[in-house]
C-alpha cells in the first residue's frame, strides 16, 4: 500500500478531521510503532506500521462508509469531545460506528451539519479550494438596506482584517414594526463565525442563525434534532451550487 501522511490516515480511520488530527500530532497524542510523533510530515505504510492515538491502536474502517445529515439544535457544540463538558452533536446521533462532524457550526447556530467516518469526504467538503456552498437564514436587528446587501455580496472586511469573498445575499423579509430583517446568505468559506461577523461589518446584530443547506442538500424535511442517513443521490447534492 502507498505511504500516506499520518494525519490523513487518522482522518480516514474516523478519529477527526485532517486538521484536527494535525493538532493531535503536535500535542503528542500519536505514536507510530510505539514511537511518539510530534512533527507533521511523517508518512506511514498502513500495511506495515501500527498507529496509536491516546495509546489505542487505530485501524482503518473496513466496514461501509456512513454519511449522516443532522438538523442541529441550538445549544450543542460540533466537536467529538468538549473540554467544558457541553453537549455535543454526537449525543444526538447514537450509532455504534465512530463518526466525526464535517466542519462546524457554533453553539448558538442551528441547522444542517454532516457527520461521517470517511476522512477523505471531510477533507473535500471542508477544504476552501472546493468551494462547497453553505446557505443560512439570518434574522437581524434593524432594517437592512439595498446598499448593505450589496456590500455583503461584494465582500466585507471583518474585525480580523479578513475580506470575505463574494456572497449570494437576498432579503427574505423586513419587519418595520419590530425593526427586524431576515436575509438568506450563501457563502463557500468556512471562517469561524463568518456570517455573524459579516453582519456585524454592516452594523447589524444577529439574533437567529440557521444553516438551511450544504450545497443543495437541505434540512427542510428534518425537524430540529432529527437526522438521517444519506445515499449516493443525497451526497451528489453537496457539490451542487
Amino acid at each position: 500500500m502507498e505511504e500516506i501522511r499520518i494525519q490523513k490516515y487518522l482522518a480516514n480511520c474516523g478519529i477527526a478531521s485532517r486538521r484536527k488530527c494535525e493538532e493531535y500530532i503536535l500535542e503528542g497524542r500519536v505514536k507510530v510503532n510505539d514511537v511518539l510523533v510530534t512533527q507533521l510530515g511523517r508518512k506511514i505504510n498502513p500495511e506495515k506500521d501500527k498507529v496509536y492515538f491516546d495509546n489505542k491502536l487505530v485501524e482503518l474502517n473496513n466496514n461501509r462508509y456512513i454519511y449522516i445529515l443532522l438538523n442541529k439544535p441550538i445549544g450543542y457544540v460540533t466537536t467529538v469531545k468538549d473540554q467544558f463538558n457541553r453537549d455535543t452533536i454526537l449525543s444526538l446521533v447514537k450509532i455504534k460506528e465512530r463518526i466525526v462532524p464535517v466542519g462546524r457550526l457554533d453553539m448558538y447556530t442551528s441547522g444542517a451539519i454532516l457527520l461521517t467516518n470517511d476522512g477523505d469526504f471531510v477533507y473535500k467538503v471542508t477544504h476552501p479550494k472546493n468551494e462547497v456552498n453553505k446557505t443560512y437564514t439570518v434574522t437581524l436587528i434593524g432594517i437592512v438596506t439595498d446598499e448593505e446587501v450589496q456590500r455583503l455580496r461584494d465582500g466585507v472586511e471583518l474585525d480580523t482584517g479578513f475580506i470575505t469573498s463574494k456572497a449570494k445575499v437576498k432579503i427574505l423579509k423586513t419587519d418595520h414594526e419590530n425593526n427586524l430583517s431576515r436575509l438568506e446568505i450563501t457563502i463557500h468559506e468556512g471562517k469561524n463565525r463568518e456570517v455573524r461577523k459579516m453582519c456585524e461589518a454592516i452594523g447589524k446584530k444577529v439574533i437567529a442563525l440557521h444553516r438551511t443547506k450544504i450545497g443543495e442538500l437541505t434540512v427542510k424535511d428534518l425537524k430540529i434534532g432529527e437526522w438521517k442517513y444519506l445515499n449516493e443521490k443525497d451526497l451528489e447534492k453537496v457539490w451542487m451550487s
